[in-house]
């Protein structure tokens, strides 16, 4: 890995994930270097050569190997694993968009073949750097023992955009489940700890749309701590993001981390194009969220998000040997939690996990 000159970085896919998180992302972080980006489509092909001159343009992801020192997937969740599979059989570290794969099975393979090659395998769980989930973790002391985490990531999209995510079958590895279930789930686990049983709800409630688009999850946690998880894009009035309910007091707050936003607007957390010269990922006092219990709560400011140190951690495992920004096992464990809850909307009934689940 290159000591002295900047990480040359391949990108396979310029759609929603890599256009709006992973290229700007990785064109903020220092130390690295957007060398190429995989695409057939024209009109995104066009995007990248304006917005992004020094990256080769390439039609097949087979063509990365040579031209850059670690391979960014974020290509259809179908393609997660294949791709995956090839950048390390090539000698090339990895950062997959999530979910990493399919199944629980699919990814300890990943795993198992990037431990082999001594290579990086890590997953863009960039939630974690989301500035609610880091002001819940600033605040553990004062909530106490958590007893309860509800969370939710709804949407109010009564008509369908079309797409591998709403239209396709099962292979495409498609929903609400996967895709907004993925940061939820990472996210309950990372606050409470490993699930012995899982109870979900998943359904596909607008027409034409044949993946679920409506979702709702139910952890125990080894624990004894629960979580209740709402994915939705049927949701005609949000519920907050976050209400979690501790021994010593209660958390709650509404709306979403503005980081998203910022990076559709093209922001970057460098401040390339920001005209307000805003601070990255603050939010106004009138976001915050409320913390304490009925009749005394007071507000608290919301931690700054920091999606960028996903990418700085990325830098850090290349060049210095840290640990990878996040450990695939941990999307492993994830995985095992949402092929349970597959299994129990299916099925009506509360699934079990073992005790081990990575």
């Amino acid at each position: 890995m290159p000591q002295e000159s900047e990480i040359r970085v391949g990108l396979a896919g310029y759609g929603t994930a890599g256009e709006f998180f992973h290229a700007p992302l990785i064109a903020a972080t220092p130390g690295l270097r957007l060398a190429a980006v995989v695409t057939g489509d024209p009109e995104r092909a066009a995007r990248v050569r304006r917005t992004h001159p020094g990256a080769d343009v390439l039609a097949s992801a087979d063509d990365l190997p040579g031209r850059c020192d670690v391979v960014v997937i974020a290509s259809p969740n179908r393609t997660h694993v294949p791709l995956a599979r090839a950048a390390l059989e090539a000698g090339l570290p990895v950062v997959v968009d999530k979910p990493l794969a399919g199944s629980a099975a699919q990814a300890r393979d990943l795993v198992r073949l990037a431990a082999e090659r001594g290579l990086m395998l890590t997953v863009f769980q960039n939630r974690r750097w989301d500035g609610d989930f880091l002001t819940i973790r600033r605040l553990l002391p004062e909530l106490g023992a958590i007893h309860r985490l509800e969370s939710r990531f709804e949407r109010w999209r009564p008509v369908p955009k079309g797409g591998w995510r709403e239209m396709g079958d099962a292979d495409e590895i498609g929903g609400v489940l996967y895709d907004l279930g993925s940061h939820l789930v990472d996210q309950a686990l990372q606050l409470l700890g490993p699930v012995s049983a899982v109870y979900a709800e998943a359904d596909a409630r607008r027409p034409g749309v044949r993946s679920d688009d409506d979702a709702f999850v139910a952890l125990t946690h080894v624990s004894g701590a629960r979580s209740h998880l709402w994915m939705s894009a049927v949701a005609g009035r949000l519920g907050p993001r976050f209400r979690v309910l501790g021994s010593r007091g209660a958390y709650v707050k509404s709306g979403l981390d503005p980081q998203e936003a910022c990076l559709r607007a093209g922001e970057r957390p460098d401040g390339t194009a920001r005209a307000d010269g805003a601070a990255w990922g603050v939010e106004p006092p009138d976001r915050w969220g409320e913390l304490g219990v009925e009749g005394d709560s007071r507000a608290v400011p919301t931690e700054p998000g920091a999606y960028q140190e996903f990418y700085a951690g990325v830098v850090a495992c290349l060049r210095d040997g840290a640990p990878p920004p996040v450990d695939p096992c941990d999307a492993v464990a994830s995985l095992a939690v949402l092929e349970a809850a597959r299994r129990s909307a299916e099925s009506g009934s509360t699934v079990a996990l073992p005790a081990v689940t990575s």
